[in-house]
């Protein structure tokens, strides 16, 4: 079993237990589930620079990038920092990410900043799930779901009032970008092996519908390659280890945003 199979064999016997402890029911009458959401869409159209910052503590290709910060110090930086989204792992298992994690960074930022709760999504219930804990925008994971669980993920996220991403990390998945997605997410980096590609990027903009939103995900680690990505037509940047990794993601996070305004 190679490491994406392990982690969706856990993701499906915590979705068993979540169900069984979390059902649907009480997650629709959760507080945040009757928000309104922000847009990302909107945000990255009207920002300058198109960063999303991330909140990744650790990962199955890195281990422990920071265990130093806590979630409230990265959060309220990346607030400041004039990120136009942020993005929070939810899996403990190979990411030391919670739903918890969710909830405080709505709580942190109020209504500012449109959250993206970032996992493995092979189900509806974790479509209602994201929207019961304060997300905006949820990733659905073209690798490892059929077209037509695309189509039904992101009609019930749209349906409830989530914005979709849909992440490819290949040219022959071009083929399950379906209706009621709001963000195609090219990924450089392999889910097999976990090796980042930058040239993932460049090769399959092209190919993207000009009808949506571009957002480019790993290995952006230098103020000119988001410069070459905006040429490509990409409007979003999403960067989690970068800034994790250094003491205090926040303040770096801001530091990168000023280098791409000058």
């Amino acid at each position: 079993m190679n490491l994406l199979e392990n982690i969706l064999s856990n993701k499906k016997k915590e979705i068993s237990y979540n169900k069984e402890y979390y059902p649907v029911k009480k997650l629709e009458k959760s507080i945040l589930f009757k928000r309104k959401n922000i847009s990302l869409v909107q945000s990255l159209k009207q920002s300058n620079t198109g960063i999303i910052a991330e909140f990744k503590s650790k990962s199955p290709s890195k281990g422990i990038i920071n265990n130093v910060s806590s979630l409230e110090e990265v959060i309220d930086g990346y607030r400041h920092s004039g990120a136009c989204g942020i993005s929070i792992l939810t899996d403990f298992n190979f990411f030391s990410g919670s739903n918890d994690n969710v909830k405080k960074s709505r709580s942190l930022i109020k209504e500012t900043i449109p959250i993206l709760r970032k996992d493995f999504i092979i189900s509806e219930y974790q479509i209602i799930e994201s929207k019961s804990i304060g997300a905006d925008i949820v990733l659905l994971i073209a690798e490892i779901l059929s077209k037509e669980k695309i189509k039904n993920l992101s009609k019930l996220a749209k349906d409830i009032g989530l914005e979709v991403i849909l992440e490819i990390h290949h040219e022959y998945e071009l083929d399950k970008i379906t209706d009621n997605l709001d963000i195609i997410g090219i990924n450089n980096r392999d889910l097999r092996t976990f090796i980042v590609k930058r040239a993932t990027c460049l090769s399959l903009s092209s190919k993207i519908p000009s009808n949506y939103v571009k957002i480019a995900e790993s290995g952006i680690n230098d103020i000119d390659f988001v410069l070459e990505l905006r040429k490509y037509g990409f409007k979003g940047f999403l960067i989690g280890e970068y800034f994790m990794k250094k003491k205090n993601p926040g303040k770096f996070c801001k530091k990168f945003i000023k280098s791409l305004l000058k």
